[in-house]
């Protein structure tokens, strides 16, 4: 016997994405009922648990489910919001106990992205290896713990609020990265001035009340230097790996040594090194080192791990991070783009059986 159209209306519907809390619709509570009437109004009753911006995506996203769907000539969503008690017991059913991602239990790889240097390049760094990540099928969280000079937000297009639901903050999403950031919660223009316990605080919300939902890989963006933040990180998620980041400079390359004799001090492991702005390409073809040769090699051979990467310069990666775009959409298949991939496979070979999420789901 063949579904009825109500029936095939509702699988849409419960397979459908929610873009809140990136689950299906099926496993949250949110369709209380669907049914199509005798000319093809699809009509949905819904419960949404935020207004604004967010319960608008999600009205539009299941509009657009419910007219995919054969006789569906016109789609009517009935919503109400969520109460209080309805939001706590949706986030008590989706995450659990609140526990902080990467911590004990949590199987998520957890790569802090440092150079004990500014100027080098390790936003680049951790936005376009994320957005490759992302690109090869696995959940990627972004955690920018340059409180400050924050970029990560700027560099994905990532704009916006946070959105609270119950006492989880949501991190928006771009490029399939999620990623939250001081920038969201600073007014624009205004310095962050504070001390070693302010950024303590900050930074276990970022890892224990962001509802990270158990990400395959977790990149933090760490700040210049081995104070306050690289402590408390050492201390949240010891279990964390250090990518260094520098560039061909010798000068950076003895910084970013810094950093590396920092992890080993809090026993965090070194997975290697990335190179950044190792050279630049003219339209003569050749290769430029504008920033001299060797710092990369020497840092890796320094701490006895492997040079990962090398990252050329490339204007339209400059710019496209002006603009909110990794290199992989504002210069597809450069040599940069190019380097990313290839990145991200090195650290996703670092990790061992590693999860995807073809299907996101509850549990």
């Amino acid at each position: 016997m063949s579904p009825s159209r109500d029936e095939v209306l509702e699988a849409a519907l419960a397979g459908t994405v929610d873009p809140i809390l990136q689950r299906p619709l099926g496993g949250l509570g949110y369709l209380q009922s669907v049914r199509v009437k005798r000319m093809g109004t699809a009509v949905v009753r819904l419960l949404i648990p935020v207004p604004g911006v967010p319960g608008h995506q999600l009205i539009e996203a299941v509009t657009a489910a419910a007219r995919s769907v054969d006789g569906v000539r016109s789609v009517r969503v009935e919503h109400e919001l969520m109460n209080d008690d309805q939001r706590t017991q949706l986030m008590a059913a989706v995450r659990g106990e609140k526990r902080p991602v990467g911590g004990p239990g949590s199987g998520t790889y957890v790569v802090a992205v440092s150079s004990g240097k500014g100027g080098v390049g390790k936003s680049s760094v951790t936005t376009n290896l994320a957005v490759s990540m992302a690109a090869r099928g696995h959940s990627v969280g972004v955690i920018d713990a340059d409180v400050w000079g924050y970029s990560i937000p700027r560099m994905l297009g990532a704009d916006g609020v946070p959105v609270v639901v119950a006492d989880s903050i949501l991190p928006l999403r771009a490029y399939g990265v999620s990623v939250i950031s001081i920038d969201y919660f600073v007014p624009d223009g205004q310095a962050v001035v504070w001390r070693g316990p302010m950024l303590h605080k900050a930074l276990e919300q970022f890892l224990t009340d962001v509802f990270w939902d158990d990400p395959d890989f977790l990149l933090i963006d760490m700040p210049p230097g081995t104070g306050d933040v690289a402590i408390s990180i050492s201390q949240f998620v010891p279990r964390a790996r250090v990518l260094l980041v520098t560039t061909p400079q010798p000068t950076a390359r003895r910084v970013a040594s810094r950093a590396a004799r920092m992890a080993d001090r809090v026993d965090q492991k070194l997975i290697g090194v990335v190179e950044n702005m190792s050279w630049f390409t003219g339209d003569d073809g050749k290769r430029y080192h504008i920033f001299g040769e060797g710092g990369g090699a020497a840092l890796a051979e320094q701490h006895e791990v492997e040079l990962l990467v090398q990252v050329p310069i490339l204007p339209e990666m400059r710019a496209g991070a002006d603009r909110g775009e990794p290199v992989s959409i504002s210069a597809p298949g450069s040599e940069a783009a190019k380097a990313f991939d290839h990145l991200a496979a090195r650290i996703v070979a670092t990790r061992p059986r590693i999860r995807t999420h073809p299907e996101l789901r509850i549990g």
